[in-house]
């Protein structure tokens, strides 16, 4: 393993801090810094929260929930406690600290789980149950994550893609368990699976089909792409849907993506806008020979 330098970190952490930096290279060096982790990378996240993207900023906090430092649970505390920043970074804020899954987190989240913004609140719910979940399923093992994300709620052991669709849409189900729906039917990767994925798009609220939308980029299934466009483009819809309807759109990075990115670079939104650039620079490094070149040797190992 490469070691790397706390000098070099900082340099790194110098571009995603510089606001005149094309936002797909702050975004690459956000990434960067989530894969070598520890202090030096969690501190250039923590300065980039009074940046003016919204979208850059709910990625750090997305960042360092899957970092699953605990180092990071004071930084996220003060992001959701500022009610300045947007619903879309609380949120985020709110979703990383589940993630880390400290107990000291329980105390904030309970607070906020009535927050008036809607997507906090539901967040908050939705941490302090995967929180209680993993406490009282110790030793419980989960099915595998192909994906190796860090999920706001652990996959349902069913595995009928009827009854997953029937939980995944219904109303009444608390939204603790049509997540664990979602992520089981991402984990089936199957065609059912993917079309009940899809439909859900058109159920519940907005962070609940945001989830949707980000759980189909991680399938990169090009039937998906259908459902995302439509909801894309659908003015009516949530920002927050949209944005990561389009970041979908980019992790699959067909022809028809490329396109619908394209169109949108100039939405009104500017959340939705960021996410169109961001997305096609996905979409030229999944089509690049380079990233060719490493599927065929991961096909092959």
């Amino acid at each position: 393993m490469l070691s790397i330098s706390e000098e070099q970190i900082k340099k790194i952490g110098g571009v995603l801090n510089d606001t005149s930096r094309p936002l797909k290279e702050r975004f690459r060096a956000l990434f960067t810094l989530r894969n070598i982790r520890g202090p030096v990378a969690i501190q250039c996240i923590e300065e980039c929260f009074q940046d003016s993207s919204v979208l850059l900023k709910h990625e750090l906090a997305y960042c360092l929930g899957q970092m699953q430092d605990k180092n990071s649970n004071p930084i996220l505390i003060r992001v959701l406690n500022d009610t300045a920043q947007e619903p879309m970074v609380r949120h985020e804020a709110a979703e990383a600290l589940g993630a880390i899954g400290s107990l000291e987190n329980v105390e904030v989240l309970e607070r906020f789980k009535t927050d008036p913004v809607v997507e906090v609140a539901e967040t908050c719910e939705l941490a302090l149950e995967r929180i209680k979940w993993f406490q009282q399923s110790q030793g419980e093992t989960v099915s595998e994550n192909p994906y190796h994300s860090i999920d706001p709620a652990p996959p349902a052991e069913l595995e009928s893609v009827v009854k997953l669709r029937s939980v995944l849409i219904s109303e009444n189900e608390s939204l603790f368990n049509r997540y664990r729906a979602m992520f089981a039917l991402r984990n089936l990767r199957s065609k059912e699976a993917i079309e009940a994925l899809g439909e859900g798009l058109k159920y519940g609220s907005a962070l609940f089909k945001h989830e949707v939308a980000f759980v189909l980029g991680q399938l990169q299934d090009e039937q998906s792409v259908s459902y995302l466009i439509e909801s894309l483009e659908d003015g009516n819809e949530n920002e927050m849907v949209r944005h990561e309807c389009a970041e979908a759109l980019g992790a699959i990075a067909s022809e028809d993506c490329v396109h619908i990115l394209k169109k949108y670079l100039n939405d009104e939104k500017r959340v939705v806008r960021e996410s169109c650039e961001v997305a096609l620079d996905m979409c030229e490094y999944e089509n690049s020979p380079e990233f060719q070149y490493a599927n065929m040797l991961v096909s092959k190992s």
